[in-house]
């Protein structure tokens, strides 16, 4: 993890680049892929599942037998956390329900806005390096919330072209009865085109590797939807002398295991606290047995003094992070000044985990800079907005001289005529 003290503001953009492929090349590799699924369908995708995971199944689907045998192989314990997850998830995202407003913006003229669930969607869900299941609770419950009618999990397979029993239990724990075996950019080609076995989905959902997500920002150019552009995870923190450093070094630690692609940021005004939270990284990291991706993510990641909070603030809404911690002793008033970041965790006490798995939050989140722009997934994300009108004779004449005279100086007189032939009928 580098050690830069003081960079003058001129300098902060080249400090924060994430770590890339070379964009040329990932697009190339991944490009081929998809038209190679679009053309061959399930052939294609036992080739390419071969190539990269070295398994090639025979079927895709998981069987009911495979879901039975699933169940029996989570442990209570198990079960019940991502129950109380689900719980928690689940209440968070009841709440984003919208409720009709019908706004009447002049006399006779009635305006609304209605949320109509996505037909067909359809869910990566990681399980190379990690079994991912909690991503299964932050898009299942939301999408079973807003309506969707179709739902279905794309995910790697294992060695034995088995799929991870947690995985499993979750999808059935959220009412998903399609689960296919397969991963990487071959899984976002068949639920974008569709194949033999797997259907084609309306919007795609789900986080991965550079090059899952180069496959998802490819096929949205083709007018495919996606969810967001989630790729390698990143964590900013934010941390002054009210901070714990043991904690602050579990939670840079924590989001550095996820890949050796991850990144990690350590901000403070503070000299002191970066070589306390540094040496508890060292003393933490051998005792993890992922060091060696957390290792490679802390080659790609900086430790930044900075004069003061305020430079911190502005530093990270540069950055645009994930995910933000701000253990400071102000985090409050700290997090108002917040304004690029996918989700923010205050005080000593919010770890950045219990975001990914439990609080209720979604964990699905723009990287990559996109928080500038992206929220999170939300119920929001599972619908579409239509919007409705209608209008009374009384309405219609009292809005038709703006309309008319409006269309008249666009000189589109056939929008003119729209409403004069009903206000002189």
């Amino acid at each position: 993890m580098q050690f830069i003290q003081h960079p003058p503001p001129s300098q902060w953009s080249m400090l924060l680049k994430r770590p890339r492929l070379e964009k040329q090349s990932l697009e190339t590799q991944v490009a081929a892929i998809l038209a190679g699924v679009k053309s061959g369908g399930d052939d294609a995708l036992r080739k390419y599942s071969l190539h990269f995971d070295n398994v090639a199944p025979e079927n895709f689907r998981v069987t009911q037998a495979e879901f039975h045998t699933a169940e029996q192989q989570c442990s209570p314990e198990l079960i019940k956390a991502i129950e109380t997850a689900k719980r928690n998830i689940g209440k968070f995202h009841s709440a984003q329900k919208d409720r009709i407003k019908k706004i009447e913006t002049m006399p006779g003229v009635v305006c609304w806005r209605n949320s109509v669930a996505i037909e067909s969607i359809g869910l990566y869900i990681p399980g190379g390096t990690a079994p991912l299941f909690s991503t299964i609770l932050m898009l299942g419950i939301p999408a079973r919330l807003a309506g969707c009618h179709h739902i279905y999990i794309c995910t790697p397979p294992r060695s034995d072209e088995t799929i991870h029993p947690a995985i499993l239990h979750t999808a059935r724990l959220v009412g998903i009865k399609k689960v296919y075996k397969v991963g990487g950019v071959q899984a976002i080609g068949a639920m974008a085109y569709g194949t033999q076995t797997i259907p084609k989905a309306d919007k795609l959902f789900g986080p991965g590797n550079q090059y899952v997500t180069a496959a998802k920002q490819l096929v949205a150019k083709e007018g495919i939807a996606i969810d967001l552009p989630a790729g390698p995870s990143e964590l900013a923190v934010i941390a002054d002398k009210s901070c714990n450093p043991a904690f602050v070094a579990a939670d840079l630690l924590s989001q550095a295991e996820h890949g050796a692609d991850s990144q990690v940021m350590l901000i403070s005004d503070n000299d002191e606290v970066l070589n306390n939270i540094m040496h508890q990284i060292k003393i933490q990291l051998p005792k993890l047995p992922r060091n060696r991706i957390i290792a490679a993510a802390l080659n790609n990641s900086k430790a930044i003094l900075l004069k003061n909070m305020e430079q911190a603030i502005d530093l990270v809404n540069q950055y645009a992070p994930e995910h933000l911690i701000l253990a400071v002793h102000n985090d409050e008033a700290l997090a108002k000044k917040v304004v690029n970041a996918g989700s923010v965790f205050l005080g000593n006490y919010s770890p950045e985990s219990v975001g990914d798995y439990a609080s209720g939050t979604n964990h699905t989140l723009p990287t990559g800079g996109f928080a500038r722009a992206y929220s999170g997934v939300s119920l929001d994300s599972f619908v579409k907005k239509i919007t409705f009108q209608k209008l009374s004779r009384e309405g219609l004449s009292n809005i038709a001289a703006t309309v008319e005279i409006m269309a008249e100086h666009e000189e589109l007189l056939a929008h003119k005529n729209a409403v004069s032939i009903r206000k002189n009928s």
